[in-house]
């Protein structure tokens, strides 16, 4: 398997800022949430389900732009396309009940924070030392998913500030995550063409070893 770095220092990273707009649309849903918790459920669901909708298509998108630099592409456009089709079953259904709505949006959370763990080991391999933020956000969305799949029957203010919490640590994710990818971004613009040239030898020369 090729290095991500590597990858990354051939070609920068594109579309880094998505997973900022992601993560700052699901800290803007948070904030909402906790604000509102007791205004209609109606429009509290319709909230969830474009953020949701529109979150998915923007990660769809910029895995499929980055299929050639980053190695874990594949996970953002599973939990991309995962994310799309719940937000716009959520939103064909607006009147789905909140123990519905708390199951559906419990497993997009955890099937998030566990591609989380993935993408915080990738930046540990570069040797940042930011890896346990990017983990720890993971996890606590991880266990926030849990509490929502195992009693998704909550009274209407908990499971809101159950969900709201879940997108607050989501978010916060993927905006530190996208300052990591950010970073990867300005080294591969700066590196001299003959540095990437190395670079490229020093791929062909792995590849070879890992071959024979």
């Amino acid at each position: 398997m090729q290095a991500l770095f590597l990858k990354t220092i051939k070609d920068a990273v594109k579309l880094w800022y998505i997973p900022l707009f992601v993560g700052i649309l699901f800290l803007v849903v948070s904030i909402i949430a906790f604000i509102s918790p007791v205004s209609s459920f109606l429009a509290l669901a319709i909230l969830f389900s474009l953020s949701l909708l529109f979150s998915g298509l923007s990660e769809i998108i910029f895995s499929i732009a980055n299929k050639e630099q980053l190695d874990n592409w594949g996970w953002t456009l599973a939990f991309g396309i995962f994310t799309f089709v719940v937000g716009v079953l959520l939103l064909i259904s607006p009147s789905i009940s909140m123990a519905a709505l708390a199951f559906y949006i419990g497993f997009v959370i955890l099937f998030r924070s566990i591609a989380a763990f993935s993408f915080a080991l990738d930046i540990k391999k570069y040797g940042s030392s930011n890896w346990g933020w990017l983990l720890a956000f993971g996890i606590l969305g991880t266990l926030f998913s849990f509490v929502l799949l195992w009693n998704p029957i909550l009274a209407g203010l908990s499971a809101v500030i159950l969900i709201s919490l879940s997108f607050l640590f989501s978010g916060l994710f993927s905006i530190y995550f996208s300052f990591q990818l950010r970073k990867l971004h300005k080294v591969a613009k700066e590196l001299s063409s003959g540095l990437r040239e190395r670079f490229e030898e020093l791929e062909k020369d792995i590849q070879k070893e890992w071959s024979e």
